[in-house]
Order: C-alpha cells, then structure tokens, then sequence
C-alpha cells in the first residue's frame, strides 16, 4: 500500500508520517518514508536518522532533473534503492526527494515531477508500506504527485483554514479515484466535536489529541518516541485497508 499525507502547513504531517511509520515497523512491515516536502528539513530528526542525500542528485541534480525523470522505469525494488541516497533505521528508510537550498535557485516543479514519477513506478512487496510526506497546501497535487499512491490521508487541524483545504483536496482527486480520509491532529474534547461536524465523519480515521511533548519533541530536534493511542486506530484502519487492495 501506497500512502500520501498531505493537508496545510503546521497540522503535523510530518508528526503522523513519522508516527505512523512507527507504529507500522513494529507491527511488521517494512516502511519506505519518501520525504516529497522540499521546504521541511525535520523529518529526519523526528525518525532519530541522518538526513540522507537528496534522491534527485542520483540523476544529476535539479537542472537537469525534468529529463532525467523520463528514465525512470516502472518496476523499482525498495531493496534496490541507491546506495548512500537513502537512510535506514531498523525495518524504516527514509529517501529524501529533493530540497530547496539557495536564493533564487528556482521552483519545487522538478522536485514534484521526480516524486511523481517515483511513487507511480515504485512496487511493494506484501510486507511493504510506503508513506509519502508532502509540501504544505495543494501545489502538489497539480503536479500528479498523488496518483501513484492507493490512498490520501489529509491531516486537519483545528482551523478554518484547514478543513476548507481538507474539503478541497477530496474535491480535486475526485476523477482520480483516490480515496481520502481525514485524521484530525491537536485536537481537545470541543476542537474534535467541532471538526467532527465539519466533516464527513465516515472518512475520519483517527484524532490524535494535543500533546505538548510533541512540540518538545520537535523544538528540540529529537527522535518521536511516543505510543499514541489514536495511531494505533489508524494504523489498524489501513491494515484492514490493505487487505481489501
């Protein structure tokens, strides 16, 4: 299974895609995080791994990435993964597409063309799970980032701002045939009934609760080393969803 965060900048992505990835290696798979977000430099710290090289730089850097993407074969093996362009943490790994690193170097596109192509040509095998973490806001969704991947988790957080971007990410994949689902994030008892009004309840998964040792976490730039209960709902949730694909 193939699975895309997304949602607006701030609701925790990273947070659930490192969380999540957890949960999901001590149950037994093995877990290929694919960094899609140019601008986040966190990920990495919050997985307690070394930062590794940019996956674009495997094909030759930025300026010429938007040709060197068109090589890229269907077929790739996580087992087959350039050595050095990825890092590995017990049954994790973690490869970083692309950053953003000089002024005026020029936009995320080929960065976006290049996780696009990856997530569509990627194969697991049966013990495999990919979690893809993206830039903030809907850029990469113009870009088809989503359409390799078999299902979208929007993190929402307690905000306008983040359910209209919710309701407009379902919208926008609805001819893609992608289903979406919801986790609300930093939620309390009033935030969750709110956001539970507010969206279509049978396409919310899971609500993590305000923890303010997850801030710590990530002031700090140390490992996540926490069990949440709401994880363990939504990891069962795509475990069923697996055996269903």
């Amino acid at each position: 299974m193939k699975i895309l965060i997304c949602g607006k900048g701030g609701t925790g992505k990273s947070t659930l895609t490192a969380l999540l990835s957890k949960e999901m290696a001590g149950r037994g798979k093995r877990v290929l995080i694919v960094d899609s977000d140019e601008s986040n430099f966190g990920l990495s710290g919050l997985l307690g791994m070394a930062k590794p090289r940019d996956f674009m730089e495997y094909l030759g850097g930025k300026k010429v990435l938007f040709e060197k993407v068109k090589t890229l074969e269907k077929g790739l093996k996580t087992d087959g993964l350039p050595s050095g362009y990825f890092s590995e943490k017990g049954s994790i790994k973690l490869l970083s597409v692309g950053k953003i690193y000089d002024f005026g170097e020029g936009c995320a596109c080929p960065i976006n063309a290049l996780s696009a192509k990856f997530l569509e040509n990627v194969e697991l095998k049966n013990d495999e799970l990919l979690i893809a973490d993206t830039d903030a806001g809907v850029e990469h969704l113009g870009r088809g980032v989503e359409k390799g991947c078999d299902i979208l988790l929007v993190v929402v957080e307690p905000s306008r701002e983040s359910i209209e971007l919710a309701k407009r990410v379902t919208t926008m994949v609805k001819d893609l045939g992608t289903e979406v689902f919801y986790v609300l994030n930093k939620t309390d008892d009033e935030s969750e009934r709110t956001l539970l009004d507010s969206l279509p309840r049978g396409r919310i998964i899971g609500s993590i609760p305000n923890d303010r040792r997850i801030a710590l976490y990530g002031l700090q730039g140390s490992e996540l080393d926490l069990k949440l209960e709401g994880i363990g709902k939504i990891a069962d949730f795509l475990k069923e969803k697996a055996g269903a694909l």
